[in-house]
Formats: structure tokens, C-alpha cells, sequence
């Protein structure tokens, strides 16, 4: 008898425990539903010929005709290219960037100094595209950037780097991997937060040094963390930062052969008043970028089941 009473008051505590997490998810829910599943039904503009004045079901259908149109434009070659080659060079390197940083910060020993440069590394992700662009302008800059000035100084020609589009694969880089690595690079250093020090004192026993200590246990530990990062990012394989590509280059027609990718192209479509057409691309960006995710999910499921997101 005593038993099931506290069985009874278990599970009312349980449940009440239950009922306040949901209300606590409630405002999310409904924030979500709002703006991420609700703007859905819109998607059918996708396949009409868009006229303002009759609306969106009023409007003539027109099925693929408006995917027809970027995919057979001069442009799809370009900024498909460009997206995904820019995106698949962040994976790698902001990675390997985001790694190595991380290993950096467990072999600290001052707390005060480990606390110093995870700021250091974060700031720059909560600082946004227009001051991305100004900061970028400061070094770029034709006549007062910083590194036309040092130029200048060695008695070196100067380059106007908004005219230089192959310069700017590399520039764009930077400014990427100076902007996210630090918040990759804490996730990575929360995961060797909970590896097991008898580990790393066992290597040491054996004889291991220090690179063989990374790279025979720490690596090890981070590769769950490191294909979940990956598969997300390969989420965005199709998707690009709109921000970054369109405010630090400052839409430069002369700077579109390396900095235009899907995001801005669709952005510009939308100025001009093609709001089917940038919506075509818009859920054609949307299905590559699930598709990825559902191939990658299933390569890494049959390689590695215990890694995979589902």
C-alpha cells in the first residue's frame, strides 16, 4: 500500500514537473509556428506569375516556369558555384581553425587568461554585417585603408580591392573565419571540457607526447561534436551569409564573377520586383539544402551509426 502512494506522488510530481516545462516551451512553440511554419503556404507564389494587384491565389499558375528561368539563366552557373565552393572551404577550414583554437584553450592554465581569450573570440560574432563592412573598409579602403598605406609606405603599387574580384575569395575568408570561429571553437572546448583526465594521464604513462596526446586522444573525443558540426553546416551547403556577401563587398557589380552567390542573387531578383522568381529559388535553396542533410546524415549513419543525428 505504502508503495503505491509513493508511486501515486512520484508520478503528480512528475507530471506537474512536465506541465511547467511545457508552459515554459509555449512562447517558442508559438514564435515558431508563426514565423517559420505558417510563411509556408506562401510557398506556392513559386509556381505563379505574381501580379500584386490579384494576390497570390488570384494570381495565374504557372508551374516551373520561374525555376526555369534561373536555372537555364547566365547566373545559376555563378552563384551556385560560388555558394557551395565558399561553403565547402568554411567547413574545412573553419574546422580546422575552430579545432586548433579549442585545443589551445584546454592547455591554458590561467582561467583569468582562458576567460580573456574566449572573449576575445566571441565579440566578433555578435557584431554585425554593416560593421563587418566598415571594419573590412578600413584595411581596404583605396586611398586611407591600412593596407594600401603600408603598400604606399614600401613604395609598392596600390590595389583597389573593390575592383579586384579575384582578390576576394580570400578576403571574404578571413572576415568568415575571423567573424564564426570563436563560437565553433567554445562548443569544441565545452566537449574537451568533459573529456576524462585519466585518459590524457594514461597516454602520458605510455610515453605519448603532446601531439600524440591530441591526436591519438583529444581528436578522438571531438569527432561526435565535429560530424554533428558538419552535417548542420552541410545543412547551408546552398545557403550563404547575406550579410557578409553583400554589405563587406558593398554590392560591387565588378566584385560579382567571386563574391554573388544565391542569397544576394535572390535578394536583387526581390528589389527588382520578381517576387515569384525569388521565391523559386528560395525553395529550390531550401530542398538542396534538406536533401544534404538527409545524404550526409545517411553516409554518416552507415559508416558510424552512433554519430548520426537520427
Amino acid at each position: 500500500m505504502q508503495i503505491n502512494v509513493t508511486k501515486k506522488k512520484y508520478s503528480r510530481k512528475a507530471m506537474r514537473e512536465s506541465v511547467s516545462m511545457g508552459m515554459l516551451a509555449i512562447p517558442g512553440v508559438v514564435l515558431l509556428l508563426i514565423f517559420n511554419y505558417a510563411p509556408m503556404f506562401g510557398i506556392v507564389i513559386a509556381f505563379k506569375k505574381y501580379e500584386p494587384l490579384k494576390g497570390i491565389w488570384k494570381s495565374k499558375w504557372i508551374g516551373l516556369d520561374n525555376f526555369k528561368f534561373f536555372f537555364t539563366s547566365q547566373d545559376a552557373v555563378r552563384t551556385i558555384r560560388n555558394t557551395m565552393c565558399y561553403n565547402i572551404a568554411w567547413i574545412i577550414l573553419g574546422t580546422i581553425c575552430a579545432v586548433g583554437l579549442a585545443l589551445m584553450f584546454y592547455s591554458l592554465k590561467s582561467r583569468r587568461a582562458l576567460k580573456f581569450y574566449n572573449t576575445v573570440v566571441l565579440i566578433p560574432k555578435f557584431l554585425s554585417a554593416v560593421i563587418l563592412a566598415f571594419l573590412a573598409e578600413i584595411f581596404l579602403h583605396y586611398r586611407y585603408g591600412v593596407i594600401n598605406q603600408f603598400l604606399s609606405a614600401l613604395g609598392l603599387k596600390t590595389v583597389d580591392w573593390y575592383a579586384a574580384p579575384n582578390a576576394w575569395p580570400f578576403i571574404l575568408t578571413i572576415v568568415h573565419l575571423w567573424a564564426s570561429v570563436g563560437m565553433s571553437s567554445v562548443i569544441y572546448y565545452a566537449s574537451l571540457m568533459g573529456l576524462d583526465e585519466g585518459l590524457l594521464e594514461a597516454a602520458k604513462l605510455d610515453g605519448a607526447n603532446k601531439i600524440q596526446q591530441i591526436w591519438h586522444v583529444m581528436l578522438p573525443h571531438l569527432i561526435p561534436i565535429i560530424i554533428i558540426q558538419t552535417i548542420l553546416s552541410i545543412g547551408h551547403l546552398f545557403s550563404g551569409d547575406f550579410g557578409l556577401f553583400y554589405q563587406v563587398p558593398k554590392d560591387q557589380g565588378m566584385l560579382y564573377p567571386t563574391t554573388d552567390i544565391i542569397n544576394t542573387y535572390t535578394f536583387r531578383a526581390l528589389k527588382s520586383g520578381n517576387l515569384a522568381r525569388s521565391g523559386a529559388v528560395g525553395l529550390a535553396q531550401s530542398a538542396a539544402g534538406f536533401v544534404t542533410v538527409v545524404v550526409t546524415n545517411a553516409i554518416v549513419k552507415k559508416i558510424s551509426p552512433e554519430n548520426s543525428l537520427f
